[in-house]
């Protein structure tokens, strides 16, 4: 009889993350660590065991979207408008800085303007997964820290998604500012929907039957991945629909009740998303744009946390938090991959100035993730006095 290719992969999955996480945390290693590696030798072009990764990675984007979700139930929104607005110069100047180191890397070692241009756009971005899975919950409660993380990421996904409006306009020969235009308008009136949706619908639902767990449990998920889908259709990302689900339900007696059940559901699917990056990298690239990736990786990890920190330094932030956020923010993000693989298929970039924005980006992805984990709180720290939920 054969076996299912879903049941089997699974399988493959989380027994081998599983030996993996107990190896990284005898090495006293971060458990997304673990997950990427045990991808990339488990993936096509190693091992091929896992011979169809972008599955894994179309299952795994739910785990984004309850991340996001989940994030938005512990953010008022007052709370979070007051942020966005003080962290806007925050975000804006430290992306201009960073597209230009990236730029410059890409230049000295002998890339095209444009695809510099490119690069410089990609690595701009911090990772919301990395960036927010390494972050306690305790931090997302009204505390300082977690609000000026989740305010800054926010904005840079605003950017990113006008970034691959960009990449897919010039596939077409043209940037089209209606598609600017069309974002402008689609993000408020979308949380002008969820708001009207959340008060007039959900909320009266809920109070109705809210001694049945399991309706409760069947209504929030219903509501994060429909809000998720019509953010799709109006132009923005699945991730911005479940963060503004979770934030209309933020002021909701209910929300901490709903923020516990959906955790394990979480971190299921966040597992599959790590084994996902690893399992899609071509390891036979990597001598091609070993040095040039290295080069930026260090370029950006190194230039990342002083400049959040004196950016925040600036807007009354205390220095203690100022460096932790910087380094909390220092990686490349998920955006930078997905950005490089859609220049490429859209001949905007060639493979190799693709390959050197995916390579770059999981180097970050490991060495921010590991300094993260052994010197600031983490749900995964490997030292007790460091581990918190």
């Amino acid at each position: 009889m054969q076996h299912d290719p879903i049941v089997f992969t699974i399988f493959v999955v989380f027994t081998g993350a599983a030996l993996f996480a107990t190896l990284a945390l005898y090495a006293r290693q971060s458990l997304l660590i673990a997950y990427i590696v045990l991808g990339a030798l488990l993936g096509p072009s190693v091992l091929g065991v896992v011979t169809d990764p972008e599955l894994i990675r179309s299952i795994s984007a739910f785990g984004i979207m309850f991340l996001l979700f989940l994030l938005g139930l512990n953010l008022q929104p007052q709370e979070l408008l007051r942020m966005v607005r003080k962290t806007t110069q925050v975000t804006l100047f430290s992306s201009l800085a960073f597209l230009v180191a990236g730029a410059a890397v890409a230049i000295a070692f002998g890339f095209a303007w444009r695809e510099s241009l490119l690069v410089g756009a990609a690595v701009t971005f911090s990772s919301t997964i990395v960036g927010l899975k390494l972050l306690p919950t305790t931090m997302l409660h009204h505390q300082r820290t977690g609000e000026v993380i989740i305010s800054i990421l926010l904005l840079q996904d605003l950017l990113a998604i006008v970034l691959l409006l960009v990449v897919q306009g010039s596939s077409h020969g043209g940037f089209q500012f209606v598609d600017i235009a069309r974002l402008l308008i689609a993000l408020p009136a979308l949380i002008g929907f969820a708001w009207i949706a959340e008060r007039y619908v959900l909320i009266v639902l809920i109070r109705k039957f809210d001694k049945i767990q399991e309706y409760i449990f069947l209504m929030t998920i219903g509501w994060c991945l429909g809000m998720a889908e019509l953010a799709e259709l109006v132009g923005l990302s699945a991730e911005i629909g479940a963060f503004i689900a979770g934030v209309a339900l933020a002021s909701s007696p209910i929300a901490l009740f709903i923020a516990e059940s959906l955790k394990p559901l979480r971190d299921f699917f966040l597992v599959l998303f790590f084994f996902s990056l690893g399992a899609g990298f071509d390891i036979g690239v990597i001598r091609h744009v070993i040095l040039p990736a290295l080069a930026l990786a260090t370029v950006l990890m190194v230039l990342k946390p002083p400049v959040f920190k004196w950016l925040l330094l600036r807007t009354g932030e205390s220095e203690k938090r100022s460096h932790e956020v910087g380094f909390r923010l220092g990686q490349m993000s998920e955006f930078s991959l997905l950005v490089a693989v859609l220049a490429m298929e859209n001949n905007v970039i060639g493979r190799e100035a693709s390959y050197l924005i995916q390579l770059a980006t999981l180097l970050t992805f490991l060495v921010s993730s590991y300094i993260v984990v052994m010197r600031f709180p983490t749900p995964i720290a490997v030292d007790d006095a460091l581990r918190r939920d």
